[in-house]
């Protein structure tokens, strides 16, 4: 009720004060192709319900259509100029805020996959679908102590552990360094944010898993 309480607080308050953001995102993307504002994309949340995810467009139009199901890699050529920015600063995730409103999101948890990409990893990792036991959040344990190119295997890793190990002041941290890591504009940086996240003082005692190391 705590970490639900504080995911309506937090993006409603986010909706508000960053809607001068919108219009002058919205303006560039505009300005460079013509193409459409938002993206729009099936994503599979809490026990494998789907859900609409919506951001800021940062890639070419129809990409999806051109390139298939593939993750975005360093210097992909789908990405726009204004997309590069939107995705160093995590601006092209704003009207995420809304699924966090809604209740398809929450502000930490596992990132939630697109549909067809979990209907691959499910093939390819046997027991994917565990991280789909918790809301899947706009930020997490893979995305502050890894980087986006990790293996999808790695990820899952770090999206288990967040799950054994979650608690409301261990979201508060992970926040927090996201707002760091926001206003540096290293969101697209190949290496860990935080390497020592979980060391020192731990959410929850103990030492890190092994698995979740590297």
């Amino acid at each position: 009720m705590l970490k639900r309480a504080f995911d309506i607080s937090l993006s409603g308050l986010g909706l508000i004060f960053s809607s001068p953001l919108w219009a002058v995102i919205a303006l560039a993307i505009k300005i460079e192709d013509g193409g459409p504002i938002f993206y729009g994309q099936p994503r599979v949340g809490k026990d494998c319900k789907e859900f609409r995810s919506v951001k800021f467009r940062s890639m070419a139009p129809d990409s999806d259509v051109k390139w298939g199901a593939v993750p975005a890699k360093e210097g992909d050529p789908r990405i726009t100029r204004v997309g590069r920015i939107l995705r160093a600063t995590a601006m092209d995730e704003l009207p995420q805020l809304w699924n966090i409103f809604r209740g398809d999101m929450s502000f930490v948890g596992p990132r939630p996959e697109w549909t067809e990409l979990v209907k691959k990893f499910r093939v390819e990792i046997p027991g994917f679908d565990r991280r789909h036991a918790v809301t899947p959040g706009l930020t997490g344990i893979a995305q502050v102590y890894g980087h986006s190119e990790l293996p999808r295997r790695q990820k899952l890793r770090y999206d288990l552990l967040y799950i054994r190990r979650r608690s409301f002041w261990l979201d508060l941290r992970i926040v927090f360094v996201s707002f760091l890591v926001t206003f540096s504009g290293k969101w697209e940086e190949r290496s860990p944010k935080l390497p020592r996240l979980l060391s020192g003082r731990r959410a929850s005692g103990g030492r890190v898993a092994p698995a979740a190391r590297g």
